[in-house]
């Protein structure tokens, strides 16, 4: 009787979830029968040849987006300088460098020599400074040399040594800076003028301030082109996700961003490659910078978005569009749909950041998604600078979290499609609270290698659990926004993302310890809360104008 009861349960458990998923799937066809433009993209096909084409042009320049967000970490490898005191070389010029050294280079109590002092130049000849020696110390007054480095980097570049120095959180700050510019200028001008010309425009900046890096004089330039880059790479991410989210349905569009995402990790593994072989921070950016140049061609093969083209009346050129589309695919969009794609309105709907103000909706989701992605970020950075705190090298930092991005993004596809895109991100940030709980009941001291290892294991396991979050919640907000302010609505909430980065460059430089861990775990249990507020998106047809939100919501 049990084994009958368990096999009973058993089958009805199954039958449940497979009835739940027709139900999905029967709604989903439901919400596309009241859709024009729904009809006309399954008449040019949910995922052919064209999409994929799509696709790949978009992943390609992620692959150098984050190669120029990350380079910032292997460019200021640290460095032993010591004083230039070439002047003695004028008494003798076939002084090895140890013996020039020796002669004029003060040492500490433990016999090693001091960096930001020498000895002043004298008048005498070799043999009396060999026999008397030398004894009054002055700052280096000649620049700085490095016999010891293997790798020419920035410090070395630019002698950002002995009172020059320049905390790294700085320069990283400056490029959150660029971003959080970056991501609210590239939103509306996606908006205003559309995706096309938006990413060829960000496309240009990669290759003028990426690629412009490598040719600086100074740090200040140097600081100035990584601020250009990352508004670039900023302007990108937004309006490279606008562009794949409208023109892909229904589960195909959450594998795109995805495997988009995934291509970011790629990158990432492309600068390590290049880092650890090329000894000069210059042909870093060089040789790294070359890839960008070919995506010139995206001038003839790069499409519109046939959505934004509708809401902003060009009926013609949206249908232009889908009929190439359906060329590529090898289809034919029958005429009567063409000719019933219109205009959802009498006129051209129009729209402006102030809409995010005065519409309900909008303001809600904008505030909602914006403690979501402040969370995420702010969590992300305080754990990755905790790794940094517990002497983990920048090759572990960047690699660790790089290769376990791509299972973890693959991750969030069955979370997705198991469970939706509310679900799906209630469940991360349930995790990434979880793992701050933990780390915050850890020792925070090197007490062992066994306790270090798991303090460092705990906090690589939240960092696989924030890599999920970046892509689902990407894909959310994206799906949340109407396409008359998609690109404007994901600016404003990367606003706060930036704002997360550089609030958690901040504070972990000035509080205790804990108390980092700690702020990640209560903003993460608020945006949990939050994120109620949302409305689920899965298989719901992506809402166009500010009319069409306003009544779906």
């Amino acid at each position: 009787v049990s084994g009958s009861s368990n096999r009973q349960g058993t089958s009805g458990s199954s039958y449940s979830c497979s009835l739940d998923a027709l139900l999905r799937r029967l709604r989903a066809m439901d919400t596309k029968k009241d859709d024009k433009f729904a009809d006309v993209l399954d008449a040019v096909g949910e995922f052919g040849t064209f999409q994929w084409r799509l696709i790949v042009l978009t992943f390609i320049p992620n692959i150098m987006s984050s190669f120029f967000m990350f380079a910032d970490h292997f460019v200021f490898s640290e460095e032993k300088p010591y004083c230039n005191t070439s002047w003695i070389l004028a008494l003798d010029p076939n002084l090895s460098e140890a013996e020039q050294m020796n002669l004029t280079l003060p040492r500490a109590h433990n016999g090693s020599f001091l960096t930001c002092l020498m000895y002043l130049p004298v008048s005498w000849d070799l043999e009396s400074i060999i026999q008397f020696g030398l004894n009054i110390t002055d700052p280096c007054e000649d620049g700085w040399i490095y016999p010891e480095s293997k790798r020419r980097s920035l410090i070395s570049e630019f002698d950002l040594v002995c009172g020059k120095e320049l905390d790294k959180e700085t320069v990283q700050t400056m490029f959150m800076t660029g971003q959080l510019i970056g991501s609210l200028i590239f939103g509306l001008l996606s908006d205003k003028l559309g995706r096309y010309p938006t990413i060829l425009l960000s496309l240009l900046g990669l290759m003028f301030f990426g690629f412009g890096t490598a040719f600086v004089n100074s740090f200040h330039q140097y600081l100035f082109f990584r601020f250009g880059v990352s508004q670039a790479v900023m302007g990108y991410a937004i309006v490279s996700l606008t562009l794949v989210t409208e023109w892909l349905v229904g589960e195909h569009r959450a594998h795109a961003v995805i495997l988009e995402h995934c291509f970011f990790s790629v990158g990432i593994m492309f600068l390590m490659g290049l880092a650890y072989n090329l000894p000069h921070w210059r042909m870093l950016f060089l040789v790294g910078a070359v890839p960008v140049f070919p995506l010139i061609s995206y001038i003839w093969i790069l499409p519109e978005s046939p959505r934004w083209l509708m809401m902003k009346g060009k009926v013609k050129e949206a249908k232009e569009v889908l009929c190439y589309a359906a060329e590529v695919n090898k289809k034919t969009i029958p005429l009567n749909l063409l000719e019933e794609l219109q205009l959802p309105g009498k006129k051209v709907t129009k729209a402006s950041v102030l809409d995010f103000y005065s519409n309900r909706y909008l303001c809600k989701v904008t505030l909602v998604m914006g403690c979501v992605w402040l969370t995420i970020s702010y969590s992300y950075f305080t754990l990755s600078l905790k790794l940094r705190d517990f002497g983990v090298s920048i090759h572990f930092r960047q690699a660790i979290p790089g290769i376990l991005e791509v299972p973890a993004r693959l991750c969030s596809i069955v979370l997705l499609e198991q469970m939706g895109r509310k679900w799906s991100l209630a469940v991360i940030l349930i995790q990434t609270a979880f793992m701050c709980f933990l780390t915050l009941f850890l020792p925070q001291g090197e007490d062992g290698p066994s306790l270090k290892s798991a303090i460092i294991l705990v906090l690589v396991l939240g960092q696989f659990s924030l890599a999920t979050s970046v892509s689902v919640v990407f894909l959310y907000t994206a799906e949340l926004f109407p396409t008359i302010v998609r690109s404007t609505g994901l600016g404003l909430v990367s606003l706060a993302s930036s704002g997360g980065a550089i609030l958690s460059l901040t504070i972990i430089s000035q509080l205790p310890a804990l108390l980092p861990i700690f702020l990640c775990f209560i903003s993460s249990i608020a945006a949990l809360c939050f994120s109620a507020l949302l409305p689920e998106t899965q298989n719901q047809l992506l809402s166009d104008s500010m009319e069409q939100f306003s009544r779906a919501r």
